[in-house]
C-alpha cells in the first residue's frame, strides 16, 4: 500500500512539474584587461575585473495565459528580469528602469531607459504600444499601422517629468513632451521616409533610400537644413557603409561616418569611425577598432579607440 502511495504520489508530482512550463539557464564567464569609457565619462585604469552572470529563465504556458520571467544573477547583484504576461493579442510586461521607450540623457552623456512597464497590442497589422513610468507620469503612446507597401506612425511621448524622481536613474536631465508622426513607403527598390513632431521648434526628417544589388545609397534632410548621403554595401563576409553631412548648422562640424566589418569563419574584425563623437569614450568614441575570435564556447576580443583605451576579454558562453 505504501509502494502505491508513493508511486502515486511521485506521479502527480511530475505531472505537476510537466504541467509547470519550461525553465532554461544561460550564462557567461568574462575576464578582462584594460579599462574603457562611456559617452562623456573616462574609464580607469588599466586593470583585470572578471564578471559572472546567470540567468534562469521560466515560462509557463499551459493555458490562455503565457507567463515568462527571469533571475538574473551576476557577481554584484540578483535580481528579477522583465516579466511578461501575454493573452491573445495582448501582452503586458514589467522590466523596471529598463523598458526602452522612455530614456533620459545621463550624467555620461548616454541615455539610460526608465521605463517600468508596457501593455502592447497588436492585431490585423495595427500596433499599440504604450508605456509608463511609475515612479513619475511619463509615458509613452505608440501606434502604428502596416499595409502592404505602406507603414504609419504615431507616438505621443511625454519625458519631461522623470528626471531627479526617486527611483529612477540618478543624473537624468529633464526630456519633453510631444507628439510625432511618420510614414514610410516602398516603391520598387525605393523607400521613402518622413516623420516631424508638434514641438514650438519642430523636428523633422525626410529620406530616399534606393537598393541596387548589394549596394544601398540613401539621401536624407532634416529641419536644420542638412542633407546627407549615405552608402551601404554588403557582399558575402564584408559589409561597408559611409556617410556624409553637408550643411550641419545644429553642429560645429558636418559629420563623416564610416564603418567595416568583416567575417570569416571564426573570425570577426570591425571599425568604425564617427567625427560627431569626437572627444567621447568607450564604445561612444570617435574611433572604434574591434576583433573576435571564437573557439567552441569561448570568445577571446579585443577594442581599442582613438582615446588609448584598449580592453582584452576572454568569455565563456553556456
Amino acid at each position: 500500500m505504501k509502494k502505491v502511495l508513493l508511486t502515486t504520489t511521485a506521479m502527480a508530482f511530475a505531472a505537476s512539474m510537466a504541467s509547470a512550463g519550461d525553465m532554461a539557464m544561460s550564462g557567461a564567464i568574462k575576464l578582462t584587461y584594460g579599462a574603457f569609457g562611456t559617452g562623456t565619462a573616462v574609464g580607469g585604469a588599466d586593470d583585470f575585473t572578471s564578471e559572472a552572470d546567470l540567468d534562469i529563465a521560466a515560462t509557463s504556458a499551459g493555458g490562455n495565459i503565457t507567463m515568462t520571467g527571469t533571475l538574473e544573477i551576476d557577481e554584484s547583484a540578483t535580481a528579477a528580469g522583465p516579466v511578461s504576461i501575454s493573452t491573445g493579442a495582448l501582452t503586458f510586461t514589467y522590466d523596471n528602469n529598463d523598458i526602452g521607450a522612455l530614456a533620459l540623457a545621463a550624467a555620461d552623456g548616454e541615455d539610460d531607459n526608465y521605463g517600468d512597464y508596457s501593455v502592447a497590442f497588436a492585431a490585423g497589422g495595427v500596433g499599440v504600444t504604450f508605456v509608463k513610468d511609475q515612479d513619475s507620469n511619463d509615458n509613452s503612446m505608440a501606434v502604428t499601422y502596416s499595409a502592404g507597401a505602406l507603414s504609419l506612425s504615431m507616438t505621443a511621448l511625454d519625458e519631461s517629468t522623470g528626471a531627479g524622481k526617486a527611483g529612477n536613474p540618478a543624473g537624468l536631465t529633464a526630456g519633453v513632451k510631444k507628439t510625432t508622426i511618420g510614414a514610410t513607403y516602398v516603391t520598387g527598390p525605393y523607400t521613402i521616409a518622413l516623420s516631424g513632431d508638434d514641438q514650438a521648434t519642430q523636428n523633422w526628417d525626410a529620406s530616399v533610400a534606393m537598393k541596387n544589388g548589394d549596394t544601398t545609397v540613401t539621401v536624407a534632410a532634416d529641419e536644420t537644413e542638412m542633407m546627407s548621403v549615405g552608402i551601404g554595401y554588403t557582399n558575402g563576409a564584408l559589409t561597408v557603409s559611409a556617410r556624409q553631412e553637408f550643411n550641419n548648422k545644429a553642429g560645429t562640424d558636418d559629420e563623416t561616418e564610416v564603418s567595416l566589418s568583416y567575417t570569416d569563419g571564426a573570425l570577426t574584425f570591425g571599425a568604425a569611425m564617427d567625427s560627431g563623437q569626437k572627444g567621447k569614450y568607450g564604445d561612444e568614441a570617435e574611433l572604434v577598432i574591434n576583433a573576435a575570435y571564437v573557439d567552441g564556447d569561448v570568445t577571446v576580443a579585443a577594442k581599442g579607440t582613438d582615446q588609448d583605451e584598449m580592453e582584452v576579454s576572454v568569455t565563456f558562453a553556456f
